[in-house]
């Protein structure tokens, strides 16, 4: 999200002298992507970022594919995950291609033992049980059910959960993570007609700046691998920065539908874009106004992207028999379309009160090992009527 933030103490002029009242210069550093063409901040550290005492390989992280060229519509129960006590530990990759990775996780905790840094790519986070704070050099944020978190790829960050019960999708996406072209003007201010504007964002606050020398891990992804970075001074040393590259969260509550006479397709619903893939937010609205409308949505064709459906809560009137936390994924290529009884269902009603996450990939997705223990089995199958 492109906008200009601040936080703590920086020079009037960035490049220049930047004396630490303790003696010596604080250190600056520019954190960005693209090169030096891409949105990025000026970080100021008390310490220099570079000082590394260890690093070791901890070896391959990358998923173990289980179904490489899929055709089938398939459906899998993502509550039958079970919590792990770690957060890395507990984050299982289900669904990948070369965009984006999409996983699930049931986090007891994130260890104070070590920080994490995707290097590979973008996260988005989305809360679906559980609550806490992102804590990173940038300042905190807190989340809650129904946030989406963005945490910008390098990004070093702590999570302190509110308890032991949290459930969360979660996308790494291998290009940055924006709002809708469509949805902004020339200068990235956000229009009259999108569903959401500025003050609906979670931007960092209370800055705190962690002076401290010693041996800290951080353990970075990078290439499908995981090493462990032993740094010497806390990586939350920041005592300012300015920028348009930081972390954030936004609301799937705070997305405000768009509606019309007749159905109005899925592209209404989207929150997010990135180079590969597109995130929809289906939330509370009220129906189709015209006479003779059909709510539900009608039969359609993926050609050119898979289509998955994270199911969140309230009763998703196209489907039968979805529980929360459930995954369908229909690849492209094929037509789908509601259960039966669902359109003649949806003739009528006034308003629904579903909530999902919908994440469509332009490549086709591979399935890996850890979601075919989810599966749910014979899904194709459930569109029968005898």
């Amino acid at each position: 999200m492109a906008r200009y933030h601040t936080l703590g103490t920086i020079p009037s002029k960035r490049h220049t002298v930047f004396s630490n009242p303790k003696g010596g210069l604080y250190q600056e550093e520019l954190f960005g992507t693209a090169g030096f063409s891409g949105i990025s901040s000026l970080l100021y550290h008390v310490n220099p970022p570079t000082v590394v005492n260890e690093i070791t390989n901890l070896g391959s992280v990358s998923p173990r594919i289980g179904v490489e060229k899929n055709m089938k519509a398939l459906s899998f129960k993502g509550f039958s995950l079970k919590p792990e006590k770690d957060y890395l530990e507990s984050r299982k990759t289900l669904f990948v291609n070369n965009d984006l990775h999409i996983g699930l996780a049931a986090p007891k905790q994130f260890s104070k033992d070590y920080f994490y840094k995707n290097a590979d790519a973008d996260e988005m986070l989305f809360i679906h049980k559980g609550s806490g704070k992102l804590k990173t050099c940038y300042g905190s944020i807190s989340f809650e059910y129904g946030d989406y978190v963005i945490i910008p790829k390098g990004v070093v960050y702590q999570i302190e959960f509110d308890n032991e019960d949290n459930r969360i999708l979660y996308v790494e996406s291998f290009e940055p993570i924006f709002t809708p072209k469509r949805y902004r003007n020339n200068f990235g201010q956000l229009l009259e007609h999108s569903p959401f504007c500025e003050r609906d964002f979670k931007l960092p606050i209370n800055l705190e700046t962690i002076d401290e020398k010693g041996d800290f891990k951080v353990k970075v992804k990078k290439h499908g691998n995981m090493w462990e970075y032993s740094y010497g001074n806390h990586p939350f040393d920041v005592v300012g920065w300015d920028g348009f590259h930081y972390p954030f969260a936004f609301s799937i509550h705070n997305f405000e539908p768009i509606t019309g006479r007749i159905h109005m397709p899925p592209p209404i619903h989207q929150t997010w874009e990135s180079a590969g893939f597109v995130v929809c937010s289906f939330v509370p609205r009220m129906y189709d106004y015209h006479p003779k409308s059909v709510p539900a949505p009608y039969h359609h064709s993926n050609i050119d992207s898979d289509e998955l459906l994270y199911y969140v809560d309230g009763d998703f009137m196209s489907r039968n028999n979805i529980e929360k936390g459930q995954i369908t994924l229909h690849p492209g290529g094929i037509p789908h379309g509601p259960h039966p009884g669902a359109i003649e269902r949806s003739i009528g009603k006034k308003e629904t009160e579903e909530l999902a996450v919908m994440i469509d990939p332009f490549r086709p997705l591979s399935i890996t090992e850890e979601a075919l223990k989810l599966q749910v089995e014979d899904y194709y199958k459930s569109w029968k009527t005898h």
